[in-house]
């Protein structure tokens, strides 16, 4: 299989690095851009990524460019895959801001909660003058890792993930363009759904947190969704589920809950949700973090558990086992998640009334 369409992916971690070399073991023109050369060094050298896939195929997955200059990395591309921590979104944002085009689809890779309306932020902070089309996916495609300077390995592909741009009345045009490369990504009402059914924050910082001593003794040397999803920690999550889904409720949507989202993500279902998680074969053989200064803390406490505490908040909620979390990050990490997160006022929705807010994600306008 061959595209004409033009494909960048921004970060080259664990899921960067995959989905660039899967776009372009299919024959899709991909550019890699990584904001530090040193990392993607080998890469270059090599010409592209090496792939272990889920059904035990080696791929080779030749790149266009691999750079760390944004403005060559964006140069042509219709379609822009930001795959990195969601607290670097707004980095990324006012970086590329000079060099975006009319009509160009960025989609991040997942949003977290609220990630296309602080990207369209950092756009405006950085001055763009154009309008490109802003999109943020509701988790990452993949369960995947990277097991060398220029190899990933994909453990599962998810069968849909849904996806919204901002404002909503774009989403059908970036359809188009994202299907061409996944056709599992299918449209969500509008990026309220896909950011109030952000399940990483459900699933990675609680069992970080829950999980700290093994993680500090073993370098993460155990398997992270099946050891150290126990029935006790099963039930922590399960807890921060109801909350995420009360909070989603008070802004008029009907969140899945977790278990819903394992029987549509990956076929696994159970009477409780750690019956449901070790139903999973996707989550076998994944690792757990190596250390506690971990994006699953790092990014998900600032951007996925601060802006759903905040948003339950403004409308009415309380969300008291998230703070607990929160208040745990703060610990753990010697630092302020709450001024750091992605509260109401860096969203750009404090004051909103519900019926606003839902203008608001769906037409641009306040």
């Amino acid at each position: 299989m061959s595209s004409d369409l033009k494909v960048t992916v921004i970060g080259a971690g664990h899921g960067g690095k995959a989905m660039a070399a899967e776009i372009a073991s299919r024959g899709f023109p991909v550019k890699l851009y990584n904001r530090t050369y040193s990392h993607i060094e080998m890469i270059a050298l090599r010409g592209g990524i090496e792939l272990q896939t889920e059904d035990g195929q080696d791929k080779f997955g030749p790149l266009q460019m691999v750079t760390s200059n944004m403005e060559e990395a964006l140069a042509e591309a219709k379609l822009i895959m930001v795959v990195i921590p969601s607290s670097g979104h707004e980095a990324v944002a006012i970086a590329a801001a000079p060099y975006l085009k009319d009509g160009q689809v960025i989609l991040l890779n997942p949003g977290r909660t609220g990630g296309a309306l602080q990207f369209a932020n950092g756009l405006r902070a950085g001055n763009c003058q154009s309008k490109p089309i802003i999109c943020e996916a509701e988790t990452f495609l993949f369960a995947s890792r990277s097991v060398g300077p220029a190899e990933a390995k994909i453990f599962r592909t998810k069968f849909s993930v849904p996806f919204a741009a901002f404002p909503t009345t774009y989403t059908q045009e970036a359809l188009e363009a994202i299907q061409q490369v996944y056709p599992q990504f299918i449209p969500a009402k509008n990026v309220l759904y896909t950011s109030l059914n952000n399940m990483g924050a459900i699933f990675h910082p609680a069992l970080a947190l829950l999980n700290a001593g093994w993680i500090e003794t073993t370098q993460g040397d155990f398997e992270f969704y099946m050891e150290g999803v126990t029935p006790s920690t099963a039930r922590v999550l399960e807890v921060l589920d109801r909350e995420r889904v009360t909070v989603a409720s008070s802004i008029g949507i009907r969140a899945q809950t977790a278990q819903e989202w394992l029987y549509r993500a990956y076929a696994a279902e159970g009477e409780t949700l750690f019956e449901a998680m070790h139903a999973n074969p996707g989550y076998q053989g994944i690792k757990a973090p190596n250390r506690l200064q971990h994006r699953y803390i790092f990014e998900e406490i600032p951007c996925s558990l601060v802006p759903i505490v905040e948003i339950g908040k403004q409308y009415g909620v309380d969300a008291p086992t998230m703070r607990a979390m929160i208040h745990l990050a703060n610990i753990v990490h010697g630092t302020d998640y709450w001024n750091k997160g992605r509260t109401v006022e860096r969203l750009g929705i404090k004051g909103m009334s519900v019926q606003e807010l839902h203008r608001y994600v769906d037409t641009g306008e306040r």
